[in-house]
């Protein structure tokens, strides 16, 4: 069994992989890092591997806890990938792009794969069909955009996402839920046919944390997928396994 460990920007996710499936999935805070892992290891005694990714940077307590506790592998830009990355500054490209990417070699072998990662930011990540990792883009998200237009200006609220949504604003609230939800629904949208207008046969994969929020609004047709980072994680970690 294979432990994952994700520390985002906003929370940690774990999960416990038995081959490519789930066996046990949670989201906890930081701060309560040595309590969850330590749960988890009593609850799957049979868990001898581990993998973290972080963009957090100060994590040496979480490292030497786990690896402490199992066979312990740390997500670097120097660790060996299953697929060819071709991104012109490789050190400096997100543990978290990488770990999509490797679900995308996973899930779909020599298929053209765009990855949609809707979190604190929107990432867009390509792969094509000789598992070549091209790059992609990176955007602000949506609670970003809410923030920004708060942050930026003298008089606009602050405000929360909401499902009833006008595509004419006809308040100040409303403006904004308008500008920021559709706007970021149509960018989305257009990326994705920008890439299908120059690349055949190509697979779209939405994951993130607003990616159920925002994929019914959109046009074209996508793969929604939770664990998706998760999953190429546990590849990678498989992957290290026999090198």
């Amino acid at each position: 069994m294979n432990l994952v460990v994700d520390i985002g920007n906003t929370s940690v996710k774990a999960a416990v992989f038995q081959g490519a499936e789930v066996l046990f999935k949670s989201s906890f805070q930081l701060k309560d890092f040595s309590e969850k892992i330590s749960e988890i290891k009593e609850n799957y005694p049979q868990t001898g591997f581990a993998i973290l990714s972080s963009v957090v940077k100060e994590v040496e307590d979480e490292v030497n806890l786990l690896q402490k506790n199992f066979n312990f592998l740390q997500l670097t830009p120097n660790l060996p990938l299953p697929f060819k990355n071709l991104y012109s500054t490789p050190l400096t490209l997100g543990k978290d792009r990488i770990a999509l990417m490797a679900a995308a070699v996973a899930a779909f072998p020599q298929k053209n794969v765009l990855v949609i990662d809707a979190g604190t930011c929107v990432t867009f990540d390509f792969k094509n069909k000789g598992e070549e990792y091209l790059g992609g883009a990176i955007s602000p998200g949506l609670q970003m955009r809410f923030k920004a237009l708060h942050k930026f200006t003298a008089n606009l609220p602050l405000i929360s996402p909401e499902e009833d949504l006008k595509m004419i604003g006809d308040s100040t609230k409303s403006s904004i839920l308008s500008g920021v939800i559709n706007g970021m629904a149509a960018e989305i949208d257009g990326t994705i046919t920008a890439y299908k207008s120059k690349y055949e046969d190509l697979t779209v994969i939405f994951t993130g944390g607003d990616q159920q929020f925002l994929s019914k609004r959109l046009k074209n047709g996508i793969f929604a997928n939770s664990n998706f980072l998760l999953e190429g994680l546990n590849y990678i970690l498989e992957f290290n396994k026999n090198q």
